[in-house]
């Protein structure tokens, strides 16, 4: 059992707090984006990812220590950014649909933000400039890069002539390249720079490129939480973290020399202890599973086994079942805290190991 003192987590009024939750401590928070902010050398070179938290109290807190640019992945996470006074937002997800026409209100509505979103194909770019040419507006537009990922974007050695096509749209602003290498997450950073800068020799081939051509590279838009302590030895890059908000049991492993705390922890309660296992208020619909078990680390707890985990309940086996009663609060850290915290409607805000108030995950809803 932990000792007072390493009992960080733990709230004095638990009785307040309905289970499955997620407690964020406003301190813990604070300090990860200061700690960024530092490792950044300044908010100049900062764009974090909106998509780990989607509350707009930390879109607040983050213009607030000085962060002016801003990405996001869907049209309700740039809503709310915009909603917050962001002033450069990046929308790194090809528009398609009725999407288009929603970003473009959107820009009509903001007119004093600079937004931009991602392409990747002639069919994207082409029904983007179109809609721009019918609403009278000029779009700014990111050419998505593939060094890797194979997820979204074009391949570097590809990209030339889908930007000289943009550069002919008359309704089409050719404002610089996105690179989300998130395939990279070796544990050992020594590998994992290798890789970085192995698979980003085409993107700067491309760079190379378009520069000899007179072309306007812009803004250089890099990387995601993993490569970011590469990312940040390059002066002429973006970065892009989204995790360092919160941090998560997944990310502390995987990245052992960054030293960001975990700000956002599971509470959930025990409610039945059939057959001598444990049974808690926590199935996969308020924590994210889309990987192999454990999918959180207990605080205060060790698993031996997962017996089961369905929609509304987790069931384990431990050595210290005996020790815990029927409805006792049991706090631990998701794995994956992105989508966790999407899995939410609100979340508990603790100061000073209390909880003070709740946050709405406001851009969790979809636009329609």
């Amino acid at each position: 059992m932990n000792s007072p003192s390493e009992m960080w987590y733990s709230i004095t009024n638990e009785e307040v707090v309905f289970t499955p939750s997620v407690l964020i401590y406003q301190e813990r928070v604070r300090s990860n984006l200061q700690q960024m902010i530092e490792l950044a050398g300044g908010t100049s070179r900062l764009r974090p990812h909106v998509k780990t938290h989607k509350i707009p109290e930390l879109i607040a807190l983050q213009i607030e220590l000085g962060i002016e640019k801003f990405k996001c992945a869907t049209l309700s996470e740039l809503e709310m950014v915009a909603q917050q006074g962001g002033k450069d937002i990046l929308l790194a997800y090809p528009l398609l649909g009725p999407a288009i026409e929603y970003f473009l209100k959107l820009c009509k509505r903001f007119p004093s933000v600079k937004f931009a979103v991602t392409v990747d194909s002639y069919e994207a770019a082409t029904a983007l400039n179109t809609a721009s040419a019918q609403a009278g507006l000029t779009t700014a537009v990111f050419v998505d890069l593939d060094n890797g990922m194979h997820r979204t974007g074009i391949a570097p050695k590809q990209a030339l002539q889908l930007i000289q096509a943009i550069q002919t749209y008359r309704n089409l602003e050719f404002s610089g390249l996105h690179v989300y290498d998130g395939h990279i997450h070796s544990a050992d950073f020594g590998a994992r720079k290798q890789q970085t800068e192995q698979d980003f020799k085409s993107v700067e081939d491309l760079v190379a490129t378009l520069q000899q051509q007179g072309i306007s590279v812009g803004e250089l838009a890099c990387g995601g939480t993993p490569t970011f302590p590469v990312h940040i030895q390059h002066p002429d890059r973006t970065l892009c973290p989204g995790t360092p908000v919160f941090w998560d049991e997944g990310y502390t492993h995987e990245m052992p020399e960054l030293k960001f705390q975990p700000a956002a922890v599971i509470a959930t309660r025990v409610i039945s202890k059939p057959n001598g296992y444990i049974c808690f208020d926590l199935g996969y619909k308020a924590l994210a599973s889309e990987m192999p078990h454990p999918r959180l680390r207990f605080l205060d707890l060790s698993i031996d086994e997962v017996i089961n985990h369905s929609e509304e309940h987790l069931v384990i086996k431990s050595k210290q079942a005996s020790e815990l009663s029927i409805g006792q609060l049991v706090y631990g850290i998701p794995k994956h805290v992105c989508p966790t915290i999407a899995l939410h409607e609100r979340v508990y805000v603790v100061n000073q190991q209390e909880v003070v108030k709740t946050w709405q995950v406001a851009a969790r809803k979809r636009i329609y």
